[in-house]
């Protein structure tokens, strides 16, 4: 008889984890809440961000809970709603798509918490084999995971936080978020449900790698503004630019002659910059993505932006110009500031050739305008 009530005893929590899966941690949660219920619609409209009151019922219970606790998203959209920097939380989202996801029961994912952790690299499938739905963003240090619940989010985390120390392995994380599941379901309210056992770094936990380039420029190099390390990254970055944009050309609907113009630049522009990396190298000089520098790309990406919107006739006519602009730049840029810069002979000679090549773009660019 014992044996039996056991038994049925592990059917009904089961069960019961079954049916509550998506709603038992409700009371648990909202206990932390502000008393002050949340409409979607009308605080939708007051707070300027997009309504989901139309969204299926469980990302829209989520909106609703994360809104009441923290107040209205950062950011709203018709499939997703971001909170930023709040709680200990980097970054929370809700979704509208749900995923089905079977561990440690059916549920459906659709809310993901984010924290900043610098997951070692030897840990990351540890953690996917622990909870598939667990994400490791190694190069911005992130660890992301994603539930039906928040509290079901915390436990993932507190979990991939004692695998990643050592403390448990991935089947005992698995089997003791079974454990924590039923604890909860039975309103025992477990510690690693309700909250983070650990404290996210506030430090800089981001990993940049490392290229593999050979010559490839590293980043913001101490004491290396007006350098020659700085010119190299200049002209690296001119160079990046035009691939980008040329590339980005190859796929419009354009006429032939702009777009053998784009293709030329694109090669051109290709081969000068493998010529720029072998240059630093024999001359053994790093480039530097100064600041400086930085601002170059980014404002490339920024007159790009703006193309791209474009097509047919409009975009040939826009990016023609562009490229008439850019050139016009940058030879403006060799003769002002990167001859006076340099120091070593074998990049001025570079410089020099750079600039016949620049010249000769420019010029194409022009007669490509006038036969418009």
């Amino acid at each position: 008889m014992k044996k039996i009530n056991h038994i049925l005893m592990g059917v009904l929590l089961i069960a019961s984890a079954v049916v509550c899966s998506c709603n038992s941690n409700d009371t648990n949660e909202k206990k932390n809440y502000p008393s002050k219920a949340v409409n979607l619609k009308n605080d939708a409209a007051k707070d300027n961000i997009t309504d989901a009151s139309s969204w299926p019922e469980r990302p829209r219970y989520a909106v609703t809970a994360m809104t009441a606790k923290y107040g209205a998203p950062t950011e709203s959209g018709s499939e997703s709603m971001v909170w930023y920097n709040v709680g200990p939380y980097k970054r929370i989202l809700v979704t509208k798509i749900e995923a089905p996801h079977d561990f440690p029961l059916p549920h459906m994912d659709f809310l993901e918490h984010t924290i900043p952790y610098n997951v070692p690299i030897d840990k990351i499938d540890d953690l996917i084999a622990f909870d598939a739905s667990i994400t490791v963003n190694k190069t911005q240090g992130e660890m992301s995971a994603r539930c039906d619940l928040e509290g079901h989010n915390v436990l993932t985390l507190n979990l991939a936080n004692d695998i990643v120390k050592g403390s448990k392995t991935v089947e005992q994380a698995r089997a003791y978020f079974a454990e924590m599941v039923k604890a909860d379901n039975m309103g025992k309210h477990p510690a690693y449900v309700e909250q983070l056992q650990f404290t996210p770094s506030k430090d800089n936990v981001a990993f940049l790698d490392k290229s593999n380039i050979p010559g490839a420029p590293m980043r913001n190099l101490p004491n290396t503004e007006g350098t020659d390390a700085e010119v190299l990254a200049f002209l690296a970055a001119v160079d990046v630019n035009e691939i980008v944009a040329a590339s980005e050309a190859q796929r419009k609907k354009i006429s032939e002659p702009v777009m053998n113009y784009a293709k030329m630049l694109h090669m051109q522009h290709g081969d000068h910059m493998g010529k720029t990396l072998m240059l630093g190298q024999s001359i053994k000089i790093t480039p530097s993505d100064t600041k400086a520098v930085d601002a170059v790309k980014v404002k490339g990406a920024g007159e790009l932006a703006m193309l791209m919107p474009l097509d047919g006739k409009d975009f040939e006519m826009a990016y023609v110009d562009a490229m008439i602009k850019g050139h016009t730049e940058v030879l403006d840029m060799i003769d002002n500031k990167l001859m006076k810069n340099a120091k070593n002979d074998m990049l001025k000679t570079h410089l020099t050739e750079t600039r016949k090549h620049i010249a000769m773009h420019l010029e194409e660019g022009k007669k490509l305008k006038e036969n418009k």
